[in-house]
């Protein structure tokens, strides 16, 4: 199946596995991208060290194409930059808007560029900016998101740009697959249902809560770091939100020191992104402090298990997953679903 998504990334199949911290490691990405889809790994929890490292060990794996996604606020964004153009990755695609500046320096370098937006006006900025494809997540994704569903907000990007629209939040098969491409879209991004796949490294213990959750159990919360943040519902979850501003502060300090242990950072340098994060929003401190150390909370479950300690970012499809494929029959299957569906619609819908 070709699309402008798999003529501008050189994928076979137009699927993405998106770039989530602590889960979409080399392990995943290269599976992602052996079996077809654009694999794109999580550069916001490395150090530049480590992800020149994981890079390479990409692509001792694979010599498919795949992508690095990048924090764009990041104060080392410009040398994780050169770092991706020095190793000949092919995708670079970024949580937040990336600046006129490093779209220009990348693309000069041939990466393709495709951030992730949630707003038609971000589509509209990048694009104007140079960007070579978005990816639109709408409410139904996970981790941050905002509150448009994938529905209302895909069509009204499609309209809005003329460069490749990829669509992100709610999908998991074959018939959202095809749904996506009847609205215009170039593609589908899908990232709880690549992490819910065998060749995903989370412990199985998390997976297991994943598999038993219903769409009931994912939430959104403002609660970790003040922005709306999907995951699935837990203790944590609850005593952050009934925690006083005192209580939540001392967590926060103690996560953000273990954090700042971790990458390197100064307090200076954390304070720093979390204020980035803000987005206008009046946030307390302990907010501004859990903004900056969330990859903390992550990894407490998606590396160490601690399922009563981290927080499980989650779209809602996670309560309509029941099982854990490869990724190689994951995304056969979702094109064989595909294929069938659009065969099902009559002898032009195959084009």
């Amino acid at each position: 199946m070709r699309t402008a998504l798999t003529e501008l990334t050189g994928v076979r199949h137009p699927i993405v596995q998106t770039g989530m911290g602590w889960v979409a490691g080399p392990r995943l990405v290269s599976a992602a991208a052996n079996a077809g889809a654009l694999g794109v790994l999580a550069s916001a929890t490395m150090t530049p060290d480590r992800l020149r490292q994981a890079v390479r060990e990409v692509k001792a794996r694979t010599q498919a194409p795949f992508g690095v996604n990048l924090r764009a606020d990041a104060g080392d964004a410009g040398e994780r930059v050169r770092i991706i153009v020095d190793e000949g990755v092919r995708v670079a695609s970024f949580a937040l808007a990336p600046s006129r500046e490093l779209i220009a320096e990348l693309k000069d370098a041939g990466v393709v560029v495709i951030p992730s937006v949630g707003a038609r006006r971000h589509a509209e900025k990048v694009a104007a900016w140079g960007a070579d494809a978005v990816i639109v997540q709408g409410g139904e994704g996970g981790g941050h998101t905002g509150d448009v569903a994938t529905t209302v907000l895909l069509p009204q990007v499609v309209d809005a740009v003329d460069i490749p629209v990829v669509a992100a939040g709610g999908f998991h098969d074959g018939r959202g697959l095809v749904a996506a491409l009847a609205y215009g879209a170039a593609g589908i991004a899908m990232g709880t249902r690549f992490l819910l796949t065998s060749d995903s490294a989370v412990p199985d213990a998390v997976k297991s809560r994943y598999l038993e959750a219903s769409v009931r159990d994912v939430t959104v919360t403002t609660a970790v770091d003040g922005l709306p943040h999907r995951m699935l519902r837990s203790d944590l979850v609850e005593t952050l939100e009934r925690a006083g501003r005192a209580r939540s502060l001392l967590h926060a300090l103690r996560r953000a020191a273990g954090f700042r242990k971790l990458s390197g950072q100064s307090w200076r340098e954390m304070v720093r992104d979390g204020l980035a994060l803000r987005h206008g929003r009046a946030l307390s401190w302990s907010q501004v402090l859990l903004a900056a150390n969330t990859p903390m909370l992550l990894r407490a479950a998606m590396v160490e298990g601690r399922t009563d300690l981290g927080v499980m970012a989650s779209g809602q499809v996670a309560g309509v997953i029941e099982d854990l494929p490869s990724c190689a029959e994951l995304v056969g299957r979702v094109m064989a679903e595909a294929e069938g569906v659009l065969r099902g619609l009559g002898p032009g819908a195959t084009g």
